[in-house]
């Protein structure tokens, strides 16, 4: 059994830790890219949304490099996504790739139903080798997180262009690497280090915007064309609402990781303003939006794939949200149609109108 899975960010470095450390045969598919995304649309039906056609790219690509089995995340309520495994799955048989298929379904809904897919991927692994695999799993997931947050703080105030994205680049790599935890400890310490050697401005000033919206088109570069990239090399620092090891937390290890950002904290503070739950992250959106706001953060983008419907119930309320609490909002949907021009003009706009904003509000104040 040779596994794969989709990739969603830096994704693919905790689970192919995890899928290792219990002696799995992985292959992780190339990078996602304009391939990946060309044999999504040609197999998936157009009304997919973006999320689907690159998974189903991925999938391809990983056969094509001798996979046999892919593990997929289930899901429950509103969003499509809960289907997404058996749609691709039964994509890939018609196009005569016979794949088998190993759905996690989420384990605060169906328990018994991921023990019995946990031990067909484990085999005789003992429980206590699996636990400890996904303790390394998610150290992972958190070494990244951390990484990730550095590489946000550094971007808009380095001093030589591109330095952190070649420190970032470097880390990841020491992160995956590691094969075990004591490894994985030190390489951690050694990462932080190596993001911190970059040349920076301290003082320099930057926006601050948070990024909200749909977990696969926020953590996937792909999808949204580097936003985080793009935005930090326009002097913005950047936040987003949802990292892997938050979520992890949330719907692995049902929140017992204390000192972390919780759905449930997203959740609550969503009221008034949508009281239920409507699929995806649609009200930790709008939840998110609001604690941003009190925050004091200058802006928000809300990023989200073309047709998302529990992003859609969010867009309609942040108007609201908005003016409540005066921050502007800007939101980006992405498919195959969208264009990196396009993208840069909006983003620009979006920053100026962001710093003068904030020019007239310290003028005013002094």
């Amino acid at each position: 059994m040779r596994l794969t899975f989709p990739h969603m960010g830096n994704m693919y470095i905790p689970l192919k830790g995890m899928l290792e450390y219990l002696g799995a045969d992985v292959v992780v598919p190339p990078p996602t890219s304009k391939k990946t995304l060309t044999l999504g649309i040609k197999h998936a039906a157009e009304f997919a949304c973006m999320p689907l056609k690159l998974n189903l790219g991925n999938f391809i690509e990983a056969r094509e490099l001798g996979a046999d089995t892919v593990v997929m995340a289930g899901g429950c309520g509103p969003c499509r996504f809960g289907y997404y495994a058996q749609i691709e799955h039964a994509i890939l048989q018609d196009i005569g790739y016979d794949m088998q298929l190993i759905v996690l379904e989420p384990p605060e809904k169906h328990i018994s139903e991921f023990i019995v897919k946990v031990r067909q991927i484990a085999g005789t692994k003992s429980w206590w080798q699996v636990v400890q695999a996904i303790r390394f799993g998610y150290q992972k997931a958190r070494a990244v997180d951390l990484v990730e947050v550095a590489s946000f703080k550094a971007r808009p105030r380095e001093l030589v262009p591109g330095a952190t994205d070649r420190a970032y680049k470097q880390v990841l790599a020491l992160i995956n690497d590691a094969d075990s935890p004591a490894e994985l400890k030190v390489i951690q310490e050694e990462a932080l280090q190596i993001m911190a050697g970059v040349v920076q401005e301290y003082n320099r000033p930057a926006l601050r915007i948070a990024l909200i919206g749909e977990i696969y088109t926020l953590l996937e570069p792909f999808s949204n064309h580097s936003l985080e990239r793009r935005l930090g090399q326009l002097g913005v620092e950047v936040d987003r609402s949802i990292y892997l090891s938050e979520w992890v937390n949330d719907h692995l290890f049902m929140g017992l990781i204390k000192g972390m950002r919780s759905k449930d904290e997203a959740r609550a503070a969503a009221d008034p303003y949508l009281r239920h739950f409507v699929g995806g992250h649609g009200q930790e959106t709008v939840g998110s939006a609001v604690n941003y706001a009190r925050a004091g953060y200058d802006g928000l983008i809300q990023v989200f794939p073309f047709t998302c419907m529990p992003e859609i119930v969010a867009k309609s309320i942040l108007p609201g949200v908005s003016e409540d609490l005066d921050i502007p909002v800007l939101t980006l949907i992405m498919d195959e149609q969208s264009g990196e021009a396009g993208l840069m003009t909006r983003l620009e706009a979006f920053v100026d109108l962001l710093a003068r904003r904030k020019e007239t509000r310290e003028a005013v104040n002094r």
